[in-house]
């Protein structure tokens, strides 16, 4: 399928456009070009008007982005099947996120229910020992209240040992890597290096560059290797109408007389001729 404009930059892909777009503003003084970069507009105004036409600098590329977004979609397919349980070892990382659930769960509800069960044992006991005489089982309560508050003392103690050990291993835990371009298979990479290299070569540049002659222009004027063959121009012209009198001379016209109407003599015997 070949597309006649560039489609949406996907929001993955926006830091990458940010990285080139940075790199190209960072080296601008190793280019002839792009030497004026500093004395009209600076390094942060360029960046700013290119990321308001990242539209128009990316439809330049559209070709080799949409190679790299299908190549890259591809490439995603069998992993996107093995996260939904196809791939081996599924059912170990099944069964370690459950009990990693459960014992989230106990944790969190082993001090609450320990506290909640001292404070009534506690409490209960304590109000039958003011009765005289106490209740037999008045020690007893005192005694479950004070087991369930060591519980929940021992239960806290356990919980924040977890939360210690739970920060230490992901501070521990290597960063991903901003650029994962070298782990990519060959021709992903490949799609991907042809689609930066485009897009720097026919889209940034050629928008700074322009930019910098002429500060004061639209996005419309940037527009990277703009030309009037490739942008047809359709117009409509309208038809001459003129009036009847700026015409071509017209020839004789025809014309009407009326019919001589005469009234008939009428009259009685008397008008007869003889």
């Amino acid at each position: 399928m070949h597309m006649n404009s560039a489609p949406h930059l996907l929001a993955e892909d926006r830091p990458e456009y940010e990285r080139i777009l940075d790199d190209a503003l960072r080296h601008a003084h190793e280019r002839p070009d792009l030497a004026a970069v500093g004395e009209r507009l600076n390094a942060v105004q360029l960046r700013t008007m290119a990321l308001d036409a990242t539209a128009m600098i990316t439809a330049t590329a559209a070709t080799e982005y949409e190679h790299y977004v299908q190549a890259r979609e591809e490439l995603r397919g069998p992993a996107e099947e093995a996260d939904e349980g196809t791939g081996p070892g599924y059912g170990t990382i099944r069964q370690n996120q459950s009990g990693a659930g459960v014992g989230a769960v106990v944790t969190v509800l082993a001090p609450v229910l320990a506290g909640t069960a001292a404070f009534i044992f506690l409490l209960a006991g304590y109000l039958l020992k003011l009765l005289s005489p106490p209740p037999s089982f008045a020690s007893t309560m005192v005694a479950a209240g004070w087991f369930f508050a060591a519980v929940m003392a021992a239960a806290m103690l356990a919980a924040a040992v977890g939360l210690l050990v739970t920060a230490l291993r992901n501070g521990s835990a290597p960063l991903p890597a901003e650029d994962l371009g070298n782990e990519l298979p060959e021709d992903v990479a490949r799609a991907r290096e042809a689609w930066r290299h485009a897009l720097l070569e026919r889209g940034i540049l050629p928008f700074l560059r322009d930019a910098l002659a002429d500060p004061d222009a639209g996005p419309a004027a940037r527009t990277p290797h703009r030309s009037a063959n490739r942008i047809p121009k359709i117009g409509y012209s309208r038809p001459d109408f003129t009036s009847p009198d700026e015409g071509p001379a017209a020839g004789p016209r025809p014309t009407f007389t009326s019919p001589d109407f005469t009234s008939p003599d009428f009259g009685g015997p008397e008008h007869e001729t003889d």
